[in-house]
């Protein structure tokens, strides 16, 4: 069952806290595809998503938002920075490598969810091999005179219960040929690998024997089965009709390319080139890869950016005219921050609770410090620059230095940090930091 906007925005609050308009137009977005894919073909061609152009500074949960949306739903994602591409002509990345990067990851995330449909099979054929590999050295080492069904029967479950992991074995391993790519006449998404012709014309790759562990035989055999029991075609058509109908691309820092009122247009002409380039793909052309041709028509698109420097009028109006839905996030503020560090499944806190676990050490917060690291993370975004969640790591990062650096020789397991142990630890550097700028 497909979720809906409420229980969308619901699983979105497990880990980003507040930007409450931002997770309604995201969630929105999500559900009309879910709306789309029930409508008869000759309608669904008609409808493309609503893409949307987020504002807001750094670190208050863009990116993460897109990221969760995609993996809500297993979509294909995929995360670019617009100042990496320069106009056509000039040095860099072309747009059209956006869509292949988004491919790439539908293949892989196809791959994975099928491999993991034959992986009992595939590790069952694996555990056979590796019996008919061990059981001549245990029948030469067997004292018992058993049956090798007997002895069959010992060496899988030994195998099923990890106990010969670490043994070395000897197995014949086939060498594949080394993909060796060419791009003929510049056209990206059009390779021929070199390697897999010639290792064809050479009757497959050398066999070569190699000494494994009894472990990292069992993942190479499993991964070979698996190899063989999955349809490559079928994973490529697939991934391909899940990148064009499912696919997310979150286009950050839209804002380094627009162009500045009133500033030298001398820069501006470059920016306006990769808005203009960045056009047909968002409106919806076809970009071929090497796994076929794929439309983006039905790609949704979020663009992000800080816009301090520029406002989203500056982007040139076709590319405005893509972005029907703007949402604008707002700054953290202190409350934000004390929920940011205890609420969400993956808050600051638990993850340096989970570090300091691994070496024993039990480290407990008041409500007070807890309090007092906030309100020391919301001054510091307030009188240098403004980083969002991003803060908290680098005030954490400052406070808890000490801990972790004597972790593993401390022998105090559980330490409490207090109000009085934050105030200690911040105040005459990070807020001493701030006030420099003050001093002329």
């Amino acid at each position: 069952m497909e979720l809906t906007p409420k229980q969308i925005v619901k699983e979105l609050d497990r880990y980003i806290i507040g930007q409450q308009e931002a997770k309604i137009a995201v969630a929105i977005a999500l559900r009309n595809r879910y709306r789309r894919s029930r409508l008869p073909e000759e309608m669904r061609e008609e409808i493309t998503p609503k893409n949307i152009l987020m504002k807001g500074p750094t670190g208050v949960g863009k990116t993460e938002i897109a990221r969760r949306l995609a993996k809500l739903v297993r979509a294909p994602f995929v995360k670019v920075e617009a100042t990496k591409f320069t106009e056509v002509g000039y040095v860099g990345r072309d747009v059209e490598s956006i869509i292949r990067d988004l491919v790439e990851v539908s293949i892989r995330m196809v791959k994975d969810e099928k491999f993991k449909e034959v992986m009992p099979r595939a590790t069952e054929i694996a555990e056979n091999k590796l019996v008919d590999i061990i059981l001549p050295i245990r029948k030469k080492a067997d004292t018992a005179d058993k049956s090798d069904a007997q002895l069959k029967e010992e060496l899988l479950s030994e195998i099923r219960a990890g106990h010969l992991d670490g043994i070395t074995i000897e197995m014949e391993i086939k060498q594949q040929p080394k993909p060796i790519q060419l791009t003929p006449g510049n056209a990206p998404g059009n390779e021929i690998d070199l390697g897999s012709i010639f290792g064809g014309m050479m009757g497959g790759g050398r066999v070569k024997k190699r000494k494994l562990t009894v472990k990292q035989a069992m993942d190479f055999i499993v991964n070979q089965e698996a190899e063989k029991m999955v349809d490559q075609d079928s994973i490529t058509s697939e991934a391909l009709a899940r990148a064009e109908q499912d696919g997310v691309v979150f286009l950050d820092e839209i804002d380094k390319v627009a162009a500045r009122a009133g500033r030298d247009q001398g820069h501006d002409v470059s920016r306006e080139g990769v808005q203009r380039d960045i056009l047909p793909i968002v409106e919806g052309s076809t970009v071929q890869t090497k796994y076929g041709s794929i439309r983006t028509d039905f790609i949704l698109f979020i663009a992000a950016g800080a816009f301090h420097m520029s406002k989203m009028e500056d982007l040139i109006p076709e590319l405005q005219g893509r972005f029907p839905i703007r949402v604008e996030l707002d700054n953290l503020t202190e409350e934000d921050f004390v929920k940011i560090l205890t609420e969400p499944d993956n808050a600051v806190l638990k993850q340096y609770k989970a570090l300091l676990g691994v070496d024993g050490v039990t480290l407990n917060f008041t409500d007070e410090a807890i309090r007092e690291i906030a309100r020391t993370a919301y001054f510091e975004n307030e009188n240098s620059e403004n980083l969002g969640a991003r803060r908290l790591h680098a005030v954490l990062e400052h406070l808890l230095k000490d801990i972790l650096y004597e972790a593993d020789d401390n022998t105090t397991k559980e330490i409490n940090i207090d109000r009085d142990y934050v105030t200690a630890h911040l105040a005459t550097s990070l807020r001493a930091a701030s006030l420099k700028k003050y001093i002329l």
